[in-house]
């Protein structure tokens, strides 16, 4: 059996050896618990030693070692018996119970239960005397104390495993919600960034561009001023932005978050950059007077506007660029077309964040997002972004 090529744990071992020992000093000096049995002699010493072996395999073969210790023990009372051999069948027991399967944790007390009672009652139906009842008491001591106490120690062993395992997954499941939670914080501070920087940067890159390539000191000058006017205000975005990320929070009132109601001064802004590369910008809010948006929705509507005027920089043909929105009530819908075809002069290059942005934000609010060319209504193409917040009517307030 493969349970036996395992080597016995040093405890087992030195229950054994401790167990031999003793049973054959006891044996030694004359100590005996029975007398008048047809096996005298050194005949004790048989059971004694099959117990203390049966020590050594009492974790890895429990099974095993109590069916064979109970063979040993009812050998035992044939001799002159040995109170080693008894005890270390109390252990054998335990071991069973301890070690066992968890059917057999859970029938062996039931079933030296059951035995102890049997045997109780069998002898004081054989003997008639009270004083048989002790034979049952000493049976229930032998085996169904044992049993029981290995039930209950297992039972506490169980218990502490399953709340070690709890603790172990909770602290799992903590690490997880923490490394999403520092994911999307880094993803939404990336967008923060993204769309707060972009616009400004953008317009100094076509600016300078075309401040190299044509040799005009008044277009020269006009984009220096351009130039200079991003400039500030980028790192004007910047600072505050790393304000916010170094800052604890503590005695710090929160930063004021960008609303619908800026969208005028974004236009402008957008026009004066656009102004050179032929872009015109327009803005049709048809929003009901006094509407009042939540804020995680007039922030994400903003963001995107913002974001789709950058791209008409970098990339529309000469046109009108118009941003609409209109508010239906459960949702806030918003509109950006830019002319979209060959573009003459200089552009800024692009890497898809500001599309992958927009649609996060339209996502995180349970939205939906489309971007892409199409033809409009005299059959040229445009760029279209299109973006469906939706409002809860808790939320929505008039």
């Amino acid at each position: 059996m493969n349970l036996f090529r395992r080597r016995p744990h040093r405890h087992d071992v030195i229950i054994a050896v401790v167990g031999l020992l003793t049973g054959v000093a006891g044996w030694a000096l004359g100590l005996h618990t029975q007398g008048g049995h047809p096996f005298g002699g050194a005949w004790v010493l048989l059971p004694l030693a099959v117990t203390a072996a049966l020590e050594l395999v009492r974790r890895t073969a429990p099974r095993f070692a109590l069916v064979t210790g109970t063979f040993a023990i009812v050998a035992d009372q044939f001799t002159l018996g040995n109170v080693v051999t008894v005890l270390m069948f109390t252990d054998l027991v335990y071991a069973a119970v301890l070690y066992g399967t968890p059917a057999a944790a859970r029938r062996i007390p039931v079933t030296t239960g059951l035995f102890s009672v049997g045997v109780a009652i069998g002898f004081v139906a054989w003997l008639h005397k009270p004083e048989a009842l002790l034979i049952g008491l000493i049976t229930g001591l032998v085996s169904f104390a044992p049993a029981t106490t290995g039930a209950l120690v297992r039972n506490h062993r169980d218990a502490a495993d399953a709340a070690t395992l709890r603790a172990e997954q909770t602290a799992l499941l903590a690490e997880v919600d923490r490394t999403q939670a520092v994911v999307a914080e880094r993803a939404r501070m990336a967008r923060e960034l993204h769309d707060m920087v972009a616009n400004h940067l953008s317009a100094i890159a076509i600016h300078s561009t075309a401040a190299l390539s044509l040799d005009d000191p008044a277009t020269t000058r006009q984009a220096l001023t351009v130039i200079r006017a991003n400039s500030v205000d980028g790192l004007a975005e910047m600072r505050r932005l790393i304000g916010l990320l170094r800052d604890s929070g503590a005695g710090r009132a929160p930063a004021a978050a960008p609303t619908l109601a800026g969208l005028d001064a974004l236009i402008a802004q957008a026009r004066t950059n656009g102004a050179s590369s032929g872009l015109d910008f327009a803005l049709d809010d048809t929003r009901p007077e006094g509407a009042a948006l939540p804020a995680p929705v007039e922030l994400a509507a903003y963001r995107i506007v913002q974001e789709s005027l950058t791209n008409a920089l970098k990339h529309a043909s000469p046109g009108t660029v118009t941003a609409a929105l209109a508010h239906t009530g459960r949702a806030l819908t918003v509109r950006v077309t830019s002319p979209y075809g060959e573009r003459p002069g200089p552009r800024a290059p692009g890497s898809g964040a500001g599309l992958v942005g927009m649609r996060e934000r339209a996502a995180l609010l349970g939205g939906t997002f489309e971007s892409g060319p199409e033809p409009d209504e005299d059959g040229a193409k445009i760029w279209r972004v299109r973006a469906e917040l939706p409002i809860k009517e808790s939320e929505s307030t008039t």
